[in-house]
């Protein structure tokens, strides 16, 4: 497809061959146009702008004498051949459609200009080139530019390539008179398709799969800055404009060429491949400079269609009015101050005629917080010239500066503009040095949204609703901004983190206690979520490992408010109610020990439930598995004061429990079964009742959702247990039927290794053994039956799902209850991983 801002028509249809015209040129494969196309795309030179260029200037060649042919042949005088769209514009990708309008001044009727038509329609497809094509009078398509925006747009790119220059020439100058004249209509109309297209396909600078062309900052809104310069009432900012727009035409003729197809879409598979044909590293490489570029043209339009919308507000006011308004305040406009060297202007936060950035070094800061505190756009020209001009800050910062920092992280959702202001010229790598590594960097895990660095201002913006909470909230902010900061070095990102955050707290001018506080957030700041979720909670072990981790109830308070707004500005699969009581919870347990209390017991796990009770008396009772099967529908508990997580509800549909008389290969009977009636498990837990003093007994609380469809009975999934456990159910052979199946209709999702380890400490009465790999069906029913055929018991379990990630923890002890010994425990670990292998 070409880059036009919207197709003047549609594709082509395939032609009938029985209704083509028996005198259209043809074109041998042996030579001419195909096989110099075929030549030009083969060849490691040129490429980029140039192979583009070169391939318009063939084609073009080609299209003229298709069109001299063409007139000789049917006598049709006064015509001429137009390119538009990408085409128009010389810029030829290698699947690229071919734009063209058949343009003819009227004279000849109407059979001889559709013979002429097809003479020139014909060869094309004949080649296999898709073809957009229109024939139309200068009238016409004028009519139809003003009848449709898409078409008015691609006009402005109308090329002459053969016939009756003059047609072209006066369709090229009404059309940009018709859309200049038509431009305070027209542009708004624009705007509203380009936020649409940005609704439907999202952000290209942090989509994993992002369509180079649709997505907010790709090729079709760099095309439509083009049309509003064109319409002479703003203009984009152009400092790297060009080269944004370059780099992703290279990227998609890359694209183009690897696939061998028309397709906008940079998918996972091909990223490699074309990293490796624009001779970059990795696709990692490919994806940040991808990102870059996007990122470009998305602040390009931001400022340009702002300034759009305040030439359109000035416009609408009445002349009268607006020659009253500008008599009264000729040449000094109103100005209302923000901060020192800061005032508002015409709805934007530009610098005072006074400011002198060369000699306030925090002026850049103090705009920028001034503008995100009041909600206002920092005007492009006051972050050039801070750029540009604004001295170095001292290291250590002055307090002023560190001040204006926290000021500009705790405006909430208003930081986002401005710190992409500031980004979009240098000056956040300016002030912060270590953000170069994580900025645009990918993060290739579905249950992010952002880059690193958006996922970092996103956490902070999360905090800032938080601060009311804490005691500190310029450390929470701090430590916001910076808990991924070690992402862009190798190695555990947490450790690395530290040593970043110490050296930039202390660049910030935070004293030595404060500076160790905001490192120990950065290096715990999942240990909250983690602990929770993979934790026996009623193990002294674990609340023992977390106090001793954070230190005191200060840090805790910081690192409990941390943890929340991380998961919140992950994405809507990082946090639930379910989540938040678990770590408030731990957070509870932690603060009691630090306090020298008793830790309380908050779950009361020892104390299960009257319905837990019952039904494992029923168990003990009928020596058989006793179901009960609750949906679930949960709103966050302060739904009312804050904003929900997701979609508001708890992210599991049904809450199962299951209580069994004590046996061998409980847990993986009871996974298989779920996984057989599609089922996918959301959370777990296993623990041992004794409530009746006759044995033990299994209860099994289950949050799970069902893949599609109604959830099943639960006396259809109590049927099946009974025969799993019995034998007569063969669970291992329906599930890999199912999962042949399953791989006949999918594509296969490339996924990192499983990872089974040991989690050293983590408990005196149990070994913990820890799996982390891709959800799948019956993953937990293989682990079960690895676990029961290492000759371990499961004294509890806690399985947690993210996204597409299964992280779980199991608690297991040999036959007489004791946890394993080291060269046991990795021998089991090994087990488990053989078996997810």
């Amino acid at each position: 497809m070409t880059d036009s801002v919207e197709d003047t028509a549609g594709p082509a249809a395939a032609p009938d061959p029985h209704t083509a015209p028996e005198t259209a040129p043809t074109t041998g494969t042996d030579g001419g146009y195909p096989a110099a196309r075929r030549k030009l795309l083969q060849d490691d030179a040129p490429t980029g702008p140039d192979r583009r260029a070169a391939l318009a200037r063939l084609t073009d060649d080609w299209l003229v004498a298709l069109l001299d042919g063409a007139v000789r042949t049917s006598g049709v005088h006064g015509a001429a051949l137009v390119a538009v769209g990408g085409y128009g514009r010389g810029e030829l990708s290698p699947r690229s459609d071919l734009d063209l309008l058949l343009l003819h001044d009227g004279r000849a009727d109407t059979a001889a200009v559709a013979a002429l038509a097809d003479r020139l329609w014909y060869p094309v497809w004949d080649l296999g080139l898709h073809l957009d094509h229109s024939v139309r009078t200068p009238s016409e398509a004028r009519k139809a530019a003003r009848d449709d925006l898409k078409v008015q747009l691609g006009l402005l790119d109308a090329r002459h390539l053969a016939g009756d220059p003059e047609l072209t020439a006066g369709l090229r100058t009404s059309a940009y008179a018709d859309w200049r004249e038509s431009a305070p209509k027209r542009l708004p109309e624009l705007h509203e398709l380009c936020q649409e297209r940005a609704d439907r396909q999202g952000e290209l600078q942090y989509l994993l799969e992002p369509d180079l062309k649709e997505a907010r900052g790709g090729l079709r809104d760099a095309t439509a800055l083009r049309a509003v310069a064109a319409s002479w009432l703003a203009d984009a900012p152009r400092g790297g404009l060009e080269a944004a727009r370059t780099r992703l035409l290279d990227t998609r003729d890359a694209l183009h060429l690897v696939t061998g197809r028309a397709t906008d879409r940079l998918s996972l598979q091909e990223q490699d491949q074309v990293a490796a044909a624009l001779g970059l590293l990795d696709a990692d490489t490919l994806l940040r400079e991808v990102y870059e570029s996007a990122r470009t043209i998305s602040y390009a339009s931001d400022v340009t269609w702002r300034e759009v919308g305040r030439v359109l507000r000035a416009r609408s006011v009445k002349p009268l009015i607006r020659g009253l308004l500008q008599g009264r305040t000729a040449g000094k406009g109103e100005r209302s101050p923000l901060a020192e060297g800061v005032v508002e202007h015409d709805g934007e936060a530009v610098l005072a005629r006074t400011a002198r950035p060369e000699r306030d070094p925090v002026l850049a800061l103090r705009a920028a917080a001034a503008a995100a505190q009041a909600g206002l756009p920092l005007s492009m020209h006051a972050v050039r010239r801070l750029a540009s001009a604004a001295r170095p800050l001292p290291v250590p910062w002055p307090a002023e500066a560190r001040e204006q920092l926290v000021t500009l992280l705790g405006a909430g959702a208003h930081t986002v503009p401005v710190w992409e202001s500031l980004e979009a010229e240098g000056l956040i790598t300016q002030l912060l040095p270590d953000w170069e590594r994580v900025r645009c960097r990918p993060q290739r895990n579905a249950v992010h949204t952002w880059t690193v660095d958006r996922h970092l201002v996103e956490t902070a913006v999360r905090a800032a609703a938080l601060t009311r909470r804490v005691h500190r909230p310029d450390l929470l902010l701090v430590a916001a901004l910076l808990h991924d900061i070690g992402k862009g070095w190798p190695g555990d990102h947490s450790v690395a983190g530290e040593t970043i955050a110490r050296d930039v707290a202390t660049r910030l001018g935070f004293d030595t206690r404060d500076v160790t506080v905001i490192a120990t957030l950065v290096r715990h700041h999942l240990l909250l979520i983690e602990t929770a979720t993979r934790r026996d909670l009623d193990d002294p072990a674990t609340v023992g490992a977390v106090a001793d981790a954070v230190g005191n109830a200060g840090t805790l308070e910081l690192l409990h408010a941390l943890t929340e707004a991380d998961a919140l500005a992950t994405g809507p699969a990082a946090w639930s109610t379910w989540r938040d009581g678990l770590v408030t919870d731990l957070v509870t347990r932690v603060a009691a020990q630090l306090a020298g209390e008793d830790v309380p017991d908050n779950r009361g796990a020892d104390e299960p439930t009257a319905e837990e009770e019952r039904l494992a008396i029923e168990a003990g009772r009928t020596g058989g598995p006793v179901l009960a099967l609750h949906a679930r529908s949960e709103a966050p508990a302060d739904a009312e004061d804050t904003e929900p997580t997701a979609d508001g509800q708890e992210p599991v549909g049904v809450e199962l429990l299951i209580a069994v008389p004590d046996q061998p290969g409980v847990l993986a009977a009871a996974a298989g079964v779920l996984a057989l009636h599609r089922l996918t498990v959301r959370a777990a837990d296993l623990r041992v009742l004794d409530p009746i003093g006759q044995g033990p007994v299994l209860l099994l609380n289950w949050r799970v959702a069902a893949e599609y469809g109604s959830l099943p009975q639960a006396v259809l999934l109590r049927a099946d247990l009974i025969r799993a456990l019995d034998g007569s159910l063969d669970v291992p052979a329906r599930l890999a039927e199912r999962e042949r199946a399953y791989a006949r209709r999918s594509r296969a999702v490339l996924a990192p290794p499983p990872r089974v380890t040991v989690a050293p400490g983590s408990s005196r009465t149990a070994t913990v053994i820890e799996v982390r790999a891709q959800d799948a069906h019956g993953l937990l029913h293989r682990i079960g039956r690895a676990l029961e055929d290492a000759g371990v018991t499961v004294r509890s379990a806690h399985i947690s799902t993210l996204g597409a990630n299964a992280v779980d923890a199991f608690y297991v002890t040999d036959t007489k209850g004791d946890p394993l010994p080291t060269d046991r425990a990795t021998a089991v670990a090994r087990a488990v991983q053989t078996a997810l292998e």
